[in-house]
């Protein structure tokens, strides 16, 4: 039941309590922030008050604000409210987990609130599955000697609990990915939860560090933050949990906040992806070979184990590596196809044989039912295949399996009925939402066809305080960043667009003596915010990553320049090229719109605030063939920026 009392002004039930909320955020604007020493800028004040169109009407709004515009804040003073006077916490989907990190950290804007308004405010971390330790998945590493320091040093961090069968009497939470900081990505994979961890059969589901910070954060007051992917899976999954008698990964919520927004039809498309590997069906179907079966059923589960062996086979030789991608593009021939048909008939004989086999309790019912519903998923992710009915698919490698992904082309359908058809205030945020004011490209890939909007510039002098860089045409790209790095002594983030080029500079940076002099930190080599840490910190260090297009906010000089290395266009890989078919000039209506929202992002992380000063250096040597391409990207840049062809 809400408590009125919690709420930071004096509420009168007699009136409507949107007008009081505004009535009170006009204060914190004009007096309270002001006499905090807080710069107060009117874009601030506009965007503030438009918010409250969202939250009267519990409508979608579009809140396209630049850099500066202190738009956390301005959100974060109604979604508090709003869950105080609903009675649910408000949930803050951030665009990934770094980004979640960067909200929540002592220094900002949360915290900042919190003591200027004298509020305390309930907020709690609901982070993604895989970013938490798995124990099971640690065991297996015991014997690894490739990963013996990986295995020693994490299991000492296990409690005492994990391993005991006494009731905690007292336990903390443990197994998070930042605490893990030192290992790289590589090694992390090897200890984490991933989705193929069958927790509902796992002893240790009751004593595991993801459950019990699970517990933890339903019981928020205020905000509850999480990554979009997380969110995203939790609506798809939502269902199917209460079916089995399980809680939904989150709470029902009071209003909606996607932080970084323009890029959550990517975390929809990712969430609702089906994942099909034969190892893993070999594992569950042995299982059942231990009960007490009928024999002709135990033959029907050999059958399929050597058909999906042979599928696996057909399926691996049927890929092509996509270029700069850890995808496979899958070839779907008519002989691939007549397999998979042939397959999904020998499924449908075992689930017709469980039915008989569930009347004579041969098999115990909670494995007959993981069994059942891992039978389902593959019927219809298979079925989607057969049919090429608007469909995604491709194949990933790793040492441990071939994995086969099978995905919806378009979500939209999908997020209208389980996301926007809520009557709640619904909040898109971000500086990059609109395409020359046109929303239309962000709305209709998210099936949202009402919502409210606005645009509100960046109040930052970029005029006096950027420069950007665009070198001449025979400029070597090397040389251009040498002398960048010169001008800046370092202090420069670099952004890559996908791994292959991030480790194609990381050889020549070891390699050439030009870059001797300047110490470069590169993500995967640590937990993401472990390095960002160490960057803004550590001055005259320059960060490479793929990640940090958006949500990044170093102010000062740490972050004296950004160089990008080749402008983000989407990859050549089957999500987008699902988009590409859907359109009628796939250029202009696909690639080109998300290219310049992700540079207009990936050039706001060199001004955070109105004393920054620095230079952005775009090293794509296309620019320099191609002047329409040329005066697409110029014509984004901040208005009145002095572009130059040398430093």
């Amino acid at each position: 039941m809400q408590s009125f009392e919690k709420l930071p002004f004096t509420y009168d039930r007699k009136k409507p309590f949107i007008a009081q909320l505004g009535d009170w955020v006009g204060d914190v604007f004009y007096d309270i922030l002001p006499e905090a020493g807080f710069e107060i800028r009117d874009e601030q004040i506009f965007m503030a008050f438009q918010l409250e169109r969202a939250f009267a009407d519990k409508k979608v709004i579009f809140a396209e604000a630049g850099v500066g515009t202190g738009k956390t804040i301005a959100y974060l003073l109604y979604a508090i409210c709003y869950a105080r006077y609903i009675g649910k916490p408000a949930i803050i989907a951030c665009a990934d987990e770094a980004l979640i990190e960067q909200l929540v950290k002592p220094e900002g804007d949360i915290a900042k609130l919190a003591k200027i308004l004298q509020l305390n405010i309930d907020v709690r971390l609901a982070k993604a599955q895989n970013q938490y330790l798995c124990v099971q998945k640690l065991e297996k590493l015991r014997e690894n000697e490739e990963f013996a320091d990986v295995y020693e040093n994490v299991s000492m961090t296990i409690p005492s609990f994990v391993y005991s069968n006494a009731p905690m009497q007292q336990f903390h939470f443990y197994g998070d990915r930042k605490t893990y900081a030192d290992l790289n990505n590589q090694a992390w994979k090897k200890v984490n939860w991933d989705a193929f961890q069958d927790c509902s059969v796992c002893e240790k589901r009751h004593r595991c560090g993801m459950t019990l910070t699970r517990e933890h954060y339903r019981k928020a007051n205020d905000l509850i933050i999480c990554s979009q992917d997380f969110y995203m899976e939790h609506i798809w999954t939502e269902e199917s949990r209460k079916r089995k008698g399980q809680l939904p990964f989150l709470p029902e919520a009071s209003s909606i906040v996607f932080d970084e927004g323009h890029l959550l039809e990517f975390a929809a498309q990712k969430a609702l992806a089906y994942h099909v590997r034969q190892d893993l069906l070999e594992e569950i179907l042995e299982r059942l070979l231990t009960n007490d079966i009928r024999e002709e059923v135990a033959l029907l589960i050999d059958e399929i184990i050597v058909h999906s062996l042979a599928l696996f086979q057909t399926i691996e030789a049927s890929t092509i590596h996509v270029k700069g991608s850890d995808r496979n593009e899958l070839q779907l021939s008519s002989k691939l196809i007549g397999e998979i048909k042939e397959f999904k008939q020998l499924l449908s004989a075992l689930e017709d044989a469980l039915v008989f086999e569930s009347e004579l309790y041969t098999i115990e019912e909670y494995q007959l039912k993981i069994v059942e519903e891992h039978l389902d998923m593959l019927q219809y992710s298979l079925s989607l295949l057969a049919d090429k009915k608007n469909v995604i698919t491709w194949v990933t490698k790793t040492e441990e399996a071939t994995t086969l992904v099978i995905m919806p082309n378009l979500v939209e359908d999908v997020l209208q009925e389980k996301v926007f058809s809520k009557k709640l205030p619904i909040v898109f945020s971000s500086a990059t939402l609109s395409t020359n004011g046109d929303f239309g490209y962000v709305s209709g890939s998210l099936g949202i066809k009402e919502y409210l909007s606005f645009t509100v510039e960046s109040p930052f002098n970029y005029q006096d305080n950027m420069k950007v860089l665009i070198p001449e045409k025979n400029e070597n790209k090397f040389k251009a960043i040498t002398e960048v790095l010169k001008e800046t002594d370092g202090r420069s983030l670099l952004l890559f667009n996908n791994e292959t080029e991030l480790e194609n500079f990381r050889e020549v940076v070891s390699k050439s003596d030009q870059f001797s002099a300047y110490k470069f930190l590169f993500e995967g080599d640590q937990e993401l915010s472990s390095i960002v840490h160490t960057f803004q910190n550590e001055e005259k260090t320059s960060l490479c990553a793929i990640h940090l297009w958006e949500g990044l906010d170093i102010p000062g000089p740490s972050l004296s320049s950004v160089i990008i290395w080749s402008l983000p266009f989407p990859p050549n890989d089957p999500v987008f090229n699902g988009k590409r078919k859907n359109s009628n000039q796939p250029f202009l209506e696909v690639d080109l719109p998300y290219m310049l929202l992700r540079l207009r992002q990936g050039i706001g992380r060199l001004i955070r605030t109105s004393s920054d000063q620095g230079i952005v250096t775009i090293v794509d040597e296309r620019l320099r063939e191609d002047e329409e391409l040329l005066a697409q990207v110029k014509a984004v840049l901040p208005a009145d920026v002095e572009i130059l062809s040398k430093i």
